[in-house]
């Protein structure tokens, strides 16, 4: 290293070590810099897209890899101070920015955890667990929660359920016996032309002790589709321990208040999962009925009338290569009705009505 290369580096040594002290001095404990790295290479095909034409693509997809830093500090007297800042990266492009994922600063103590943020509501992370194929392309997202909004506001997407929400308080209770209460609310902070005050509130009733996981979760959307209209979504879930092997079971009901009348849908969701030492096998099948309201009828993936059902059926494996790094590969198929569009939530094709999707991948996951 030359002189004049030692003299530019030493200010900056200088300051991370008065961070160091500054940190130390102060108690900060459990600073950790975590990431997902999770890409695949995929083939997918869709018989036609909503440009009529028929779709074959080999692609490489990012399946919602993450970097992030999260600690916390202790305060005195049971409580903590707590942050995270999680941000999105791109392994297959190399875009990425900072907070756009979990990010938030909040309390911990024996009264729960209280924080103010950008983060999963209530009603999503409630289920999330329950998909193996959670979050990729054959994700559940197709059909559970009507698509994927993975960093939206209360204008930026007006029909996921699952979503990250921005501008968002949380309350997590502790548990009791098993038992634990997630809340959400999503403050009316945006003013959409029209003079709606649209806002979010998600809780999430969750048992998991034991074999056994269940939760009841309810979300509202007041005034997203305009003054005085309000959405909501119900589901109830349940998931039982068989030695190594996990079944989960899920009902949700959708309920969109819009100017042409209402739409509502119901849907199921199954999962399997097994595990054989570093071997593991997953199935996951979702179902949506048809869409109840006004012909014509539309909130993102969901429509009214007959034939606007579809089934998504995803079939994988996985094998651990250590801890922290496995690869993994699996079949997924998208069959829409006659008059349904349903898509892949993350790395959508576009699909038209009637299509029929297909996807193969072969992918690398690694965590630090």
């Amino acid at each position: 290293m030359t002189p004049k290369m030692t003299h530019h580096l030493r200010p900056v040594a200088l300051a991370l070590c008065a961070a160091t002290a500054t940190g130390h001095a102060h108690a900060q404990t459990n600073v950790q810099v975590y990431a997902r790295l999770n890409v695949s290479a995929e083939r997918v095909n869709t018989g036609a897209t909503a440009h009529g034409d028929r779709l074959n693509l080999t692609r490489i997809s990012n399946n919602r890899s993450v970097l992030g830093f999260r600690g916390s500090e202790v305060l005195g007297g049971g409580v903590s101070a707590i942050f995270q800042i999680e941000g999105t990266l791109s392994p297959d492009t190399g875009a990425g920015e900072l907070a756009r994922r979990d990010t938030r600063v909040g309390l911990d103590g024996g009264f729960g955890t209280v924080f103010l943020g950008h983060w999963v509501t209530a009603y999503n992370g409630a289920t999330s667990g329950l998909d193996p194929f959670y979050p990729t392309t054959a994700g559940y997202m197709s059909i559970i929660g009507n698509g994927a909004a993975a960093a939206v506001d209360n204008v930026s997407n007006l029909y996921s359920f699952d979503r990250r929400q921005a501008n968002s308080i949380h309350y997590w209770s502790r548990p009791c016996k098993g038992l634990g209460l997630r809340v959400t609310h999503g403050v009316a902070e945006e003013r959409p032309v029209g003079g709606a005050k649209p806002s979010l509130t998600s809780v999430a009733a969750i048992y998991d002790e034991g074999p056994w996981y269940a939760t009841l979760a309810y979300e509202r959307h007041h005034a997203y589709q305009g003054v005085g209209l309000d959405d909501s979504g119900a589901k109830l879930a349940v998931a039982r321990r068989f030695g190594a092997t996990r079944v989960a079971l899920l009902a949700e009901r959708l309920a969109y208040e819009t100017a042409a009348g209402d739409l509502t849908r119901t849907a199921f969701y199954l999962s399997v999962s097994h595990q054989m030492g570093p071997h593991g096998v997953r199935l996951g099948v979702a179902r949506a009925g048809d869409g109840k309201g006004a012909s014509g009828n539309r909130v993102g993936f969901v429509r009214a009338g007959d034939a606007t059902g579809a089934t998504h059926v995803t079939l994988g494996y996985d094998y651990a290569l250590s801890k922290r790094t496995s690869v993994y590969a699996n079949v997924t198929y998208l069959d829409n009705e006659a008059n349904a569009a349903y898509d892949f939530a993350i790395n959508s094709l576009n699909a038209a009505p009637g299509a029929t999707l297909r996807g193969a991948a072969l992918g690398l996951r690694h965590a630090f």
